[in-house]
């Protein structure tokens, strides 16, 4: 914040201001700084992405086994307790809570979506156990 001072004549004047490095070594400096960080965010990110492919490789081995035993694809219970969990991890870790639980529910969407699909395709293909009517005796089909 600057503040002003009058002087004697009753006009406003300025802080003089504070003492800079030449604008090629700031500018120098601020690239080499900015380009230090955004190189870790990008390290952030691809590890953030690779913990999401895998978070959804065994969402969908959940998938397969909800559709093999006919489980429904969503499971609200579960679901509000990741969301407690993930709140709680979220304050812990000085984040935004909300911003947590929003992450978490369009992530559970796009996992219900995936369980969803898995199930309609595993109704529309017999499971590789299931006998064929054909093979099935009479008496029991």
């Amino acid at each position: 914040m600057t503040t002003s001072n009058s002087d004697d004549t009753g006009h406003t004047t300025l802080p003089a201001a504070a003492p800079t490095a030449p604008a090629g070594a700031a500018d120098a400096a601020v690239r080499a700084e900015l380009s230090r960080l955004r190189d870790s965010i990008d390290n952030i990110d691809a590890a953030v992405v690779h913990m999401l492919a895998e978070r959804f490789k065994a969402t969908q081995q959940v998938g397969h086994l909800k559709a093999a035993h006919r489980l429904p694809p969503a499971d609200p219970a579960r679901e509000a307790q990741q969301i407690s969990r993930l709140r709680t991890l979220a304050e812990n870790a000085k984040l935004d809570p909300a911003f947590a639980e929003k992450l978490l529910n369009f992530i559970i969407a796009e996992v219900i979506r995936h369980h969803e699909r898995i199930a309609e395709q595993s109704a529309l293909t017999p499971a590789p156990d299931a006998p064929h009517a054909a093979d099935t005796p009479r008496h029991t089909r």
